[in-house]
């Protein structure tokens, strides 16, 4: 699995009394620093077991030192990643409120193209990109370097109102937008209507409706149906769409029907919301164990049965590394000067 994409460092403040308004100060009960971006999806799929590489840039500094050190402590890939200087790391602070979020990032163009980062001949069962700011001519190599193309679109007016996001879909297998952004690049009010519309480029579309769960529709059979989320108490948003984008590709490449894919994509989804921050609020399978034990409904244990098998398989029950309000990682784990 390979994954290509920014990553930011996150500051995520909740527990406030009250939203900010101009001119006051509130005071947050809890601060999480984590990974954040593409990091989201690369440190979820890692803690579900799969072996993930990631091309990503990493500045040389504080933040950069602590970023690179945090993914490799996850037991990610950098191999094909990259650092460098005359560059700052891409920051993003997300305020959890009222069961939503408002972000404010400051983000410098990477110096290096991704694409440019793996060799002509690497090969990996899966890729997975955000294809906003692909270029369509990379697009069309992809399927030489992976059998399935994953991809998810970030909230970015000119992009989603252009044309060009249709014609880079038809080289993807999967899209994973939200509701927001699926209704902006279908210029539709209707989240059913929006998802038939996307799949019509030959592709699976799943998009991520919040508390309402998920839709799929999969052109290549016609299925389509909506799965509803899994409740539970939210304290954090950040980062949640990328952890279900993690969990159904995970389920997807375990061979599990869509139903069931959405399903445990949800799930992962729910399991991150109780945590503050992206990247390190990403369930462990000590997590989605001790969900299904928690299970009583018989309706729900049905819904969820294929949890048992995968619970097999995955035996870790070593709780996750979660976010702090310090870096928990010293500079000196991070990469060296010859990386």
């Amino acid at each position: 699995m390979h994954v290509f994409g920014t990553v930011f460092f996150d500051l995520v403040y909740s527990g406030l009394p009250a939203s900010p308004q101009p001119g006051t100060e509130v005071y947050a009960s809890s601060l999480g620093l984590s990974p954040g971006g593409i990091a989201n999806i690369a440190v979820a799929l890692a803690r579900l077991g799969l072996d993930v590489g990631l091309s990503a840039v990493f500045a040389d500094d504080a933040f950069g030192h602590y970023l690179w050190s945090a993914l490799a402590h996850e037991g990610i890939d950098l191999t094909y990643s990259t650092h460098v200087g005359e560059w700052t790391t891409p920051v993003t602070t997300s305020i959890a409120y009222a069961h939503e979020r408002e972000m404010i990032t400051y983000e410098e163009r990477p110096p290096i193209e991704l694409a440019s980062l793996v060799p002509d001949n690497y090969h990996a069962d899966a890729i997975v990109l955000g294809v906003a700011d692909a270029p369509v001519a990379w697009l069309e190599q992809l399927h030489r370097v992976a059998p399935l193309v994953f991809a998810d679109v970030a909230w970015d007016l000119d992009a989603l109102h252009s044309s060009a996001i249709h014609e880079k879909l038809a080289h993807v297998d999967v899209f994973m937008p939200n509701a927001a952004e699926a209704l902006a690049l279908t210029d539709t009010s209707d989240v059913e209507d929006a998802a038939t519309r996307l799949a019509g480029n030959g592709i699976v579309a799943v998009i991520k409706d919040g508390s309402n769960g998920a839709v799929a529709v999969d052109a290549r059979t016609g299925m389509c149906l909506r799965v509803p989320t899994v409740e539970v108490a939210a304290r954090d948003t950040t980062g949640a769409g990328d952890v279900f984008d993690a969990g159904f590709i995970y389920a997807s490449l375990c061979g599990l029907p869509l139903d069931q894919q959405v399903r445990f994509a949800n799930l992962c989804a729910a399991e991150s919301v109780q945590w503050v921050g992206g990247a390190l609020a990403a369930p462990c399978w000590r997590d989605l164990a001790a969900f299904w034990d928690g299970l009583e409904d018989p309706q729900d244990r049905r819904n969820y049965d294929f949890l048992a098998p995968l619970l097999a398989i995955n035996q870790s029950r070593q709780p996750c590394t979660r976010a702090c309000p310090s870096m928990a990682y010293a500079a000196t784990e991070g990469f060296t000067a010859d990386q």
